[in-house]
């Protein structure tokens, strides 16, 4: 959903979203008015290793726009801790900006609501159309057979992220392409007194993102096709143990990391306490951090067997962040225009190499900037190996319930408590207890 998903989504009644369609953030036809035309507000989500980064990177970009059309941007860059639960409280008060950040993954729990602009072809024409972003992003931008409720703007897919030194200080030549293989690895990298693989157990997002990958690599949805629950499927219970197992079981992920949720394992990875890290286009954070390019390699994150693609062999969710626009602007014109700044192709390189993502707008994404080996690996993951999280309705929810049992777990191997299939059938089910009817 981002280049640094900050923290967890925290405790979010999607419920109230859902109340909310229709109201708060607009009518349910039309879009806002142009009361105000010479000012927006711009709610930017932390795509950078801090709030300060952001707005170096995007304050010049703003004043540029206000130079080309008069239209002054406020800027807010809202923590991800904070940034759902403040749009879903716009969304019932109104009280909102013009323009917002959203994850990709919550486009369809948004849409819902009824308070974005929905981009149809007429409004698609005005920043250029539809056809001039990839499909991989378009496809989390809303339920399936409705118009977007966002346009793409930065994306973004996981890989693994290894030190090379410690690679080298192990003999390991190469980077683990299979699970099995990344637990070997693990055992020779223990061995030489370092870490071996980070992540954020704290963090319900990202504990979403990569339960979501291994149910894919298990052959299971998280979601049945008419788009009730289905957490407690057997597969689905084996991905999430596979999972927790890592630091249950196979000591791979330190037992410290399961009360990480402010991106402490990148850091973790920067100072080269530990040998691999699985996160979103982090080569921006590391250099923030004063690790250099050359210090590690990028690899597709490990499957089950054989080599990345669809089905079984997915290694990525299709993440990143969507732009959206709230019906109730006063200045309609103005953000729509804001958006076509934002989506153009010199915009797009500018921004997406500031935050080492990958342009969703195949123009700029043809730039040879974006060639580079680290890029590679990312452009190939979205284009042949990423799947999309459910653009269901209650997708947020699904987030906050199942990314909490999963913390819940982690809680319980830090502490020594043993993770077993039923442990984590009973954390799944309770998840599933928690979720809206469908």
């Amino acid at each position: 959903m981002r280049s640094i998903r900050a923290a967890a989504v925290g405790a979010v009644t999607m419920s109230l979203a859902l109340a909310a369609t229709a109201c708060g953030g607009g009518s349910s036809t039309g879009g806002g008015s142009n009361d105000s035309p010479k000012t927006l507000t711009y709610w930017a989500s932390n795509q950078g290793a801090s709030i300060e980064v952001d707005k170096q990177v995007l304050q010049p970009e703003l004043d540029k726009f206000q130079k080309q059309t008069g239209i002054k941007v406020k800027l807010e860059v809202v923590p991800w801790s904070d940034l759902l639960n403040r749009i879903l409280t716009a969304t019932t008060s109104g009280q909102g900006p013009d323009v917002l950040n959203i994850g990709n993954t919550w486009s369809a729990s948004l849409q819902a609501t009824g308070a974005l602009l929905p981009w149809d072809a007429k409004n698609f024409g005005k920043i250029g159309g539809k056809d001039r972003f990839v499909d991989s992003a378009l496809g989390s931008t809303g339920a399936e057979g409705k118009d977007p409720a966002a346009v793409p703007l930065y994306s973004m897919a996981y890989a693994l992220y290894y030190n090379k030194k410690i690679f080298a200080d192990a003999g390991i030549a190469k980077p683990p392409v299979t699970w099995d293989e990344l637990v070997a690895d693990g055992k020779k990298i223990s061995a030489k007194g370092k870490s071996v693989l980070g992540a954020e157990g704290g963090n319900v997002s990202e504990n979403i993102h990569h339960v979501f990958v291994f149910a894919k690599q298990h052959g299971a949805d998280f979601f049945t096709a008419d788009g009730k629950p289905d957490f407690t499927n057997d597969n689905i219970v084996a991905a999430v143990k596979q999972y927790v197992d890592l630091m249950a079981k196979d000591k791979a992920i330190p037992t410290g990391d399961a009360e990480y949720a402010q991106n402490q394992s990148v850091s973790d990875f920067a100072k080269g306490k530990q040998a691999m890290l699985l996160w979103q286009s982090a080569s921006s954070n590391l250099k923030s951090q004063g690790m250099s390019d050359s210090d590690y390699g990028i690899a597709p994150v490990p499957v089950q067997s054989g080599t990345p693609g669809t089905g079984a062999q997915v290694n990525s969710m299709v993440a990143g962040i969507n732009l959206a626009v709230f019906k109730n602007t006063k200045n309609l014109d103005g953000a729509t225009t804001f958006v076509k700044f934002m989506t153009s192709d010199d915009e797009q390189k500018i921004l997406n190499t500031a935050y080492s993502s990958i342009p969703p707008v195949k123009a700029a994404q043809e730039d040879a900037a974006f060639n580079t080996p680290a890029n590679s690996v990312l452009k190939n993951t979205l284009a042949t190996s990423a799947a999309a999280l459910p653009q269901v309705a209650a997708e947020s929810q699904f987030e906050t319930t199942v990314g909490t049992a999963v913390k819940n777990l982690f809680a319980d191997a830090a502490a020594g408590r043993a993770v077993t299939t039923e442990s984590v059938k009973a954390e799944l089910e309770k998840a599933q207890q928690q979720m809206p009817a469908a």
